[in-house]
Order: structure tokens, then C-alpha cells, then sequence
């Protein structure tokens, strides 16, 4: 299932991305990051991941509370971690997007789960695409419900194609260990064209069905994450230095290593990640435990 395998690469490469995130490119050119550091822009020890892995693993816990997914208990469990700190590792929230703030205030206002997301065209970040991993391993997912998940926060079109893309690639890793990446990626590409194609939203994605990924933006917009993703993952050969990779771009760091890390860790498989990165993640063996209990509800689906 290596639901470990994504999760640990998601986490892994947030916890990377988070002591420099918002340092412009030529920053980090000049000074990469090689390797698990602490502090800098949240003043956060080594090893701390944000809310990219929060939201999944509170996603992943309401699936398995409550054996399926329950919208109402999901964003319930977002205002958990919004407000109480739930599913970070120090207690406290430190980083959350305006839109995803946004839709668990309309949610806490008395709006409807599926209706609290925000759906405007500037409410295209990336705040959905980071937590939407855990659904690749449930055996029966469809395109409704991965675009529900993502619109109790993001509720616009292209963040919800965003997401069934992000799960398409994921379970062609899971599903077909014989294909590159980039087979992967072309595979999930022709299904999303298939499914989605009278939408005028499909011209957004135009660049990464056509691999033309040189001109990147590290900046939290879903269309440029999922660039910068897809770039990093087919211009490297391992775990490693496709998450780097991704870190070093600049901008939104932790998210950008975050959605790269997870695919990269289905594809490379756990033991590629590094394991002294591993074990500078505070509360890892709860996350491990939480992917094997998952899993298990998975198998039962």
C-alpha cells in the first residue's frame, strides 16, 4: 500500500522546506539547502513540518475514525488544528493559508462543510493539492469526492482538477511499478484531458501536459506548485534531490517539497528517504503508527 512511503516523503520534505520559506531563489542558489536545518523563518527546530502535513494527517485520521470519508468530520478536524494546534507537533499553529483560514471561519460560521470553501479565481493556492495525498490509497475514489475534499477549503475548478491530477499520478505510482515518472505523469495527464475535456479550466495546466516547465515560480499558486512538482520530480533520479530540489526553487519551500516529496517518496519508496532525516521528524513514530491504521482501513475499502 506504502502509504508510509508517501506520507513520510510528505512530511520529510515539508520539514525541509519550512525554516526558509519565503527566501527568494537566488538565496537559496547562493546558499542551498542541503540537508535538515532548524529555525530561520518560523523559528521552528529542525525537523518541524507545517500546515501542509497537518491537514493530511488529520485528513487521514478522519478516515480512519470514521472507516470513510466524512466532510463534517474532516474540516471539524481542521478547526482542531487551526484553532488548538491539533496534529502539530509543538501544539500550536504557526502557518496557515488566507484561503484555507477563510473557509474554516465560514465553516465555524455555521456554513455547510461542502460549501465553506472559497471559489474565486485569486482563491487558487495551494492550500488543498498539500493535503489531498491520503485519498490515493483509497481503492474506490472517484473524481467527485477527491473535488469535494478539496472544496471544503478550495471550491474553485482549477484547485479541484489540481487535486484529481495530484491523485492520478499518485495511483499510477501505486498501481504500475513498471513506468517511469514521466509515464506516470503522462498517463495521469491523458485521463484528467479525457475526463475534463469541455473545460476551459484544462488551458491552465497546458505547460505540464506539454513539459514545458524551464521559466518555474516558487510562489504558493496551485498551477505553479504543481510545475515546479512535476519539474522536480522528472529532472532528478531519487528522493533526495528531487525535494531539495524543489526547496531550493524558493518561495512557498515547504508546500512545493511537501507535494513533491509525497509522490517521491510512493515512487523511490521509503528507504530512499533519508534516514537521518527521518528521525529529526518529532513525533514520527505517531505518524508511522497513524499510516499503518490507515493502511488497514484502506485494505478494507
Amino acid at each position: 500500500m506504502k502509504v508510509k512511503d508517501g506520507m513520510i516523503g510528505l512530511i520529510v520534505g515539508d520539514a525541509l522546506g519550512v525554516p526558509v520559506e519565503f527566501e527568494s531563489r537566488t538565496n537559496l542558489q547562493e546558499n542551498p539547502v542541503t540537508g535538515m536545518i532548524g529555525y530561520g523563518t518560523y523559528n521552528q527546530p529542525a525537523g518541524t513540518w507545517s500546515d501542509d502535513s497537518a491537514m493530511a494527517l488529520a485528513t487521514m485520521h478522519s478516515i480512519v475514525q470514521k472507516h470513510g470519508i466524512d466532510y463534517e468530520d474532516i474540516i471539524n478536524k481542521f478547526v482542531k488544528w487551526i484553532d488548538d494546534g491539533k496534529y502539530m507537533q509543538g501544539d500550536y499553529t504557526f502557518d496557515y493559508g488566507i484561503t484555507t483560514r477563510s473557509a474554516i471561519e465560514n465553516y465555524k460560521c455555521s456554513t455547510p462543510a461542502l460549501e465553506s470553501g472559497c471559489g474565486d479565481e485569486r482563491d487558487n493556492g495551494n492550500g488543498s493539492l498539500m493535503r489531498i495525498l491520503p485519498l490515493a490509497y483509497i481503492n474506490d475514489i472517484d473524481y467527485e469526492t477527491i473535488e469535494n475534499v478539496s472544496a471544503l477549503t478550495h471550491a474553485h475548478p482549477r484547485s479541484k482538477i489540481a487535486c484529481v491530477l495530484y491523485i492520478e499520478i499518485a495511483k499510477s505510482m501505486l498501481e504500475n511499478n513498471d513506468l517511469t515518472i514521466k509515464e506516470h505523469i503522462n498517463h495521469a495527464c491523458d485521463r484528467i484531458k479525457e475526463h475534463y475535456k469541455d473545460s476551459p479550466e484544462l488551458e491552465h495546466f497546458q505547460k505540464i501536459f506539454d513539459n514545458e516547465l524551464d521559466d518555474l515560480s516558487g510562489k504558493g499558486y496551485v498551477i505553479y506548485t504543481f510545475e515546479v512538482v512535476v519539474h522536480c520530480l522528472l529532472t532528478t533520479d531519487n528522493y533526495r534531490d528531487a525535494v531539495l530540489n524543489a526547496v531550493n526553487i524558493g518561495g512557498d519551500t515547504d508546500t512545493n517539497a511537501a507535494i513533491c516529496g509525497g509522490l517521491a517518496g510512493i515512487f523511490y519508496g521509503y528507504d530512499s528517504i533519508p534516514i537521518d532525516w527521518i528521525e529529526q521528524i518529532d513525533r514520527v513514530d505517531e505518524v508511522l503508527s497513524l499510516c499503518e491504521r490507515y493502511e488497514e482501513i484502506c485494505d478494507e475499502s
